[in-house]
């Protein structure tokens, strides 16, 4: 039994999977632009700061910023300056990155609840700024942004830019994932749990927060880009506090642990924010309703709570895994002190 359950549970996994590669064809125009394109490039961006959660214990609401950061300067290379849309997505992202860098060295010098202010901080300061300059549009934004024509029109043929936009997400994925696993991301891992110990060790903490800071900043800058080229358009609208609240949203639903949570709370919050507001007025109301249940009942978010539903099935099956063992009192380790040792 747990045997075929776990072969269930692949095989449901590889069915979903299908679904995700096959959804221009199975759904609509309006369902692939509406809801693909737009879960696709807001997981990009929820996924850096899942990242910097999740391996380096930095909550960022800063994002946003470097999100915009490349997302005008992109649009205003390639709309006004006529500049090819692949070289001015290259500038954005490099100044989101240099952007990141400043960031990162200016927040890392602080922890929890300080760096989560600070990053706060750089949000409005980077929305204020833009929403302020004339060339960058101001509040009305830069409109008219295209896309590579390779890539399709996202509203016409929405079809090669979600391939586009997928093909962006599994790299994205991937790469983060060994990151992880580098010396690096090991590394930023033990800063996040103990950065007291690893300064101890001989690691710069503080540089450590800033390259994984900086390290984010490109997929928060990719997903700008995305965002300018499926929307045709990027304003400083796009980078308001609300937006930075819906990319932690997102993560959060999904879950901060696990990198493939921010395409999950990505896309359970488009499709709220796609149909439910034509059912209620009180769309917010309920998206912070949810929120609050799924904080409340699974931290781990979304895919926490499904990895743990399946982890307790799996164990009450015939065959399964045994319960993990409870050490008696004599096995415990003992304090060194009540032993007397000096």
């Amino acid at each position: 039994m747990a045997r075929a359950w776990t072969l269930g549970t692949r095989g449901a996994l590889a069915v979903l999977l299908l679904v995700v590669a096959l959804v221009p064809v199975l759904f609509s125009t309006f369902v692939t632009s509406q809801v693909g394109l737009t879960s696709l490039w807001l997981g990009i961006a929820a996924v850096s700061l899942t990242f910097l959660s999740g391996h380096g214990g930095m909550v960022s609401l800063a994002q946003t910023s470097l999100f915009g950061v490349a997302g005008l300067a992109a649009a205003k290379l390639s709309v006004e300056a006529g500049w090819n849309p692949w070289a001015a997505a290259l500038v954005g992202i490099l100044a989101a990155t240099a952007v990141g860098l400043l960031f990162g060295a200016v927040a890392s010098g602080s922890q929890g609840i300080y760096f989560l202010i600070i990053t706060l901080a750089f949000a409005q300061v980077t929305y204020f700024y833009f929403a302020a300059v004339p060339d960058f549009g101001a509040h009305e934004g830069i409109n008219g942004v295209r896309a590579p024509g390779i890539i399709g029109d996202p509203v016409q043929d929405p079809a090669r830019m979600y391939y586009f936009l997928l093909a962006v997400s599994l790299v994205v994925f991937l790469g983060l994932r060994y990151v992880s696993r580098t010396a690096f991301g090991l590394a930023l891992q033990g800063v996040r749990d103990d950065p007291a110990r690893m300064a101890a060790l001989g690691y710069n903490v503080r540089l450590h927060r800033t390259l994984g800071f900086m390290l984010a900043a490109p997929i928060a800058g990719a997903a700008g880009v995305l965002s300018a080229w499926s929307n045709t358009r990027m304003s400083a609208g796009s980078i308001s506090l609300g937006v930075a609240i819906l990319v932690l949203t997102a993560a959060v639903i999904g879950g901060l642990n696990r990198l493939e949570g921010a395409w999950v709370g990505a896309l359970l919050y488009t499709l709220c924010d796609t149909y439910l507001r034509g059912w209620t007025d009180r769309f917010t109301t309920w998206l912070g309703v949810v929120f609050l249940v799924i904080v409340l009942v699974s931290p781990g978010g979304v895919v926490g709570a499904l990895g743990s539903a399946g982890t307790w099935i799996r164990g009450r099956l015939p065959g399964g895994p045994p319960a993990p063992a409870v050490p008696e009192a004599a096995d415990l380790p003992v304090p060194l002190s009540s032993k007397g040792a000096l």
